[in-house]
Parts: C-alpha cells; sequence; structure tokens
C-alpha cells in the first residue's frame, strides 16, 4: 500500500509502517494516497493555538478564548476540550467545566494577520483555494503534480510542516476526491492529523450516524430519526424518486451526499451569503431604549463591514438571545440596497420594538441577508433627496475613524443610558 512520511516526504508504493528515512512513526498509507487531489485544511483550534504560540507557557494549561462570564467561547484549546468545553458553549458553562482555563479575550487582528499568512502558504501550491473561514479552507491540486514534482499528498505534508515553522500553529488535513469527503476525512484525525477517504468512503459512512454530514442539525436529524432514519446508510438507500418524495426537493441532494456524492467544484472566491454583527450585554436588558444603543453600535459595525467587502444589504436579519437562552430572529426587506447604519437602523427598529415587551434579552445583533452588490449601495433617489448627503456624512464618519481610530466620532444612539432615566 502506498505510504508517506508525514516529516521527510519519503515515499514508497509498496509502503512502510516506520519511516526507513528517518524513523519516523507519523506516516499515512492508503491505496490511493497518491491519486487524490482535493484537500480541506483546518486549523487546530486556531485562536487558542495563536494564543498559545504567542505565550509559550501556557502550552500545557487549558485555554479559553472568549468574552467575559455572559459571552461564548470562541475557541477552546484540545487541553479545555478535554474538560468538556466546545466553541459556542456559554462562558459560565465552560468555566464551571474547566475552573483553572486561562481566559483570553479575542484578538481578531492578530487571528486574521495569521490566517493571510496560512493562505499565501495555501495559494503557493494551487490557485484553486476556497475559503470556508478564518480557519480553514478546501484546496484543489489536480495537474500540479509536475509544477511541484511530487503528487499533491506530498505537497501537503511540506505545507502542514511550512505552516508549524512559519506562523506557529498546526493544521490538520483531509485529503479525498471530493469536497464533501475530504472535510469528513480531516475531522477524523485531529490535531495535526492527515486522513485519506477514497473508495472506501461509502462502506465508512454507512453506519456513521446522520447528524455527521455537514448540513444535518438537530432539526433535521430529529426529522430523520423520526421517520426511520439514523444511520447514512439507510439514507444512502434511497433513489432520487424516493428520497424526493420522503423529504422533498432538497432529498435527492441529502441521499447523494449520505453516498459521499459531492459534484461541487473548489472555486478560488467564496461568496459571501450574509454578513452579521452582534454583541453579548454584561446584564441583560429589557427596555427598548436600553436595547437601542447596542443594536445602533452594531449597525455601525455592519455597515463598516459592508463597505470592507464592497457589498450592500437587500434585507435585514435582527438576532435576539433571551435570557434564557432562546433565539428569535426576524427578517426585513429593503427598498432599496444599503450600506448606511441609519438605514440599516430604521429597518430593524420597528422590529426590535415588536420584541422589547419586557422579555430580557442577554444578546442582540443585526445582519444582512441577502447581499447586493457594493456599486448598488445607497443610490441617488428622486423620491429622497437626503439620501446623498446621509451616504456622504457616512464616508467622512469612516474617513475620519480610518484616520484618528473608531472613538474619533461617537454618536449619541451609542452611548447606554444611565439606570434609571427614562
Amino acid at each position: 500500500m502506498p505510504a508517506l512520511c508525514r516529516d521527510c516526504d519519503h515515499r514508497d508504493e509498496a509502503g512502510f509502517a516506520r519511516c526507513p528515512a528517518c524513523g519516523s512513526r507519523r506516516v499515512v498509507a492508503h491505496p490511493e494516497l497518491f491519486a487524490l487531489a482535493v484537500a480541506h485544511v483546518d486549523c487546530d483550534a486556531f485562536y487558542a493555538s495563536v494564543e498559545k504560540r504567542d505565550r509559550p507557557e501556557l502550552l500545557t494549561r487549558p485555554v479559553i478564548v472568549g468574552g467575559g462570564t455572559r459571552g461564548v467561547v470562541s475557541a477552546a484549546c484540545y487541553v479545555a476540550r478535554t474538560r468538556g468545553v466546545r466553541s459556542a458553549m456559554p462562558m459560565f458553562k465552560a468555566l464551571a467545566a474547566c475552573p483553572d482555563a486561562v481566559v483570553i479575550r479575542p484578538d481578531m487582528p492578530k487571528y486574521v494577520a495569521a490566517a493571510h499568512r496560512v493562505r499565501a502558504l495555501m495559494e503557493a501550491l494551487t490557485p484553486l483555494v476556497q475559503p470556508l473561514s478564518i480557519d480553514e479552507a478546501v484546496l484543489d491540486l489536480s495537474g500540479t503534480q509536475a509544477l511541484h514534482r511530487a503528487p499533491p499528498a506530498a505537497v501537503l505534508t511540506r505545507f502542514a510542516r511550512a505552516v508549524e515553522a512559519e506562523v506557529g500553529i498546526t493544521v490538520s488535513i483531509g485529503l479525498a476526491r471530493n469536497r464533501l469527503l475530504a472535510k469528513l476525512a480531516a475531522e477524523r484525525d485531529k490535531p495535526r492529523g492527515f486522513a485519506v477517504l477514497g473508495a472506501e468512503a461509502a462502506e465508512w459512512l454507512a453506519p456513521q450516524p446522520v447528524t455527521l454530514l455537514p448540513g444535518v442539525g438537530p432539526a433535521l436529524a430529529k426529522r430523520l430519526q423520526a421517520a426511520g432514519f439514523s444511520q447514512l446508510g439507510q439514507l444512502a438507500a434511497l433513489d432520487a424518486r424516493e428520497a424526493a418524495r420522503r423529504f422533498g426537493e432538497d432529498g435527492p441532494a441529502l441521499a447523494a451526499r449520505a453516498r459521499g456524492e459531492d459534484a461541487r467544484r473548489v472555486t478560488p472566491e467564496r461568496e459571501a451569503k450574509s454578513i452579521s454583527a452582534e454583541t453579548t450585554f454584561d446584564a441583560d436588558l429589557r427596555a427598548l431604549p436600553d436595547l437601542e444603543a447596542p443594536l445602533w453600535r452594531m449597525c455601525e459595525k455592519l455597515a463598516r463591514r459592508l463597505r470592507e467587502k464592497d457589498l450592500a444589504a437587500a434585507g435585514i436579519v435582527l438576532k435576539l438571545k433571551t435570557a434564557g437562552f432562546e433565539l428569535r430572529t426576524r427578517n426585513a426587506r429593503l427598498g432599496r440596497p444599503t450600506r448606511l447604519p441609519e438605514t440599516l437602523f430604521a429597518c430593524a427598529k420597528p422590529l426590535l420594538a415588536k420584541e422589547a415587551t419586557g422579555t430580557a434579552f442577554r444578546l442582540v445583533g443585526i445582519g444582512a441577508q441577502p447581499l447586493a452588490p457594493g456599486a448598488e449601495a445607497d443610490l441617488p433617489d428622486l423620491a429622497d433627496p437626503d439620501a446623498a448627503r446621509r451616504a456622504a456624512k457616512w464616508q467622512a464618519v469612516e474617513a475620519l475613524r480610518d484616520r484618528f481610530g473608531a472613538a474619533a466620532v461617537l454618536s449619541g444612539r451609542a452611548v447606554p443610558r444611565k439606570p434609571g432615566r427614562g
């Protein structure tokens, strides 16, 4: 069976359990190892790994990246995960599970800088790099063997070592014939892993729970299980007609994915489906005026993100989370695409008012969905002669903030009310 040493790139079609060149036992072996070319790369516990890189004294300590006791876990290192800490877990639960954890506030500029360095190393391998998030991407290395004088598997092991040496973090890699299987493979061997899924994929998938499939969340899993489908093999056995009859228009694609089929191509540009901003309060808020101040700040942040991505909001999504962690979302369409905070706020405020009836909320957020090209944002309108003035005002505010910092210009709407004031 073909094998590859992950530490020195020694490879042999006949295979080996221990590298004869360097003695390493970090060996990956698979019948299709040198034939597969689609890879999923996932940075291991990314935020926490960057923090440990910069603070070596934390290497063996449980580290949680998150905000305050009322926030949620943004990332947890693998030491903390062994204690039951997970991403998106409320911080108070994470600290109850791991009271000796070192908690670090997120430092997004630092994480973005590290992600850019990893991305640059990816793009040196192939032009077909599709980012999926700040810490993961899918690559297609088809046709690159002549360029690199090595099969994709060997190129990827070199890449993993380069990330460790140049960025100071580790990655896990999945190699397969398509995007779905590559992602599933990457999850099999974390952290610092390298796993392969080939012709055996359908057999391996069959006994797995339906929740293993990306996109099958709790609601869909419950619906599938109620219909008698708890394992992927049961879904895989459905033909397209029967899958459509049972699960609607998405049924055939669901059954195909359960078989490991995925026709999606790797495209260099990731199409954003939504952009959002949210904040968790230090204390629960109930009154509408108290909720409006943080909503305005999130509208400003969303407008800034839209500008940075050269996009506009054609609609908005208001997000609220109650003190009991119940999630509420409310949607509204905009008359014209915008990236002005005033317009976003004017659309979201009536939605907020309908919810602010005494319920205690711990979080508010706003998202832009659907998105529109930036060129369509805030175009002149004869019915709204002040539109150009508002756009110019916001551009001036952003120019000042870009030059002098975010605190250079503050809006009165962003200032929270003092307790007890009406």
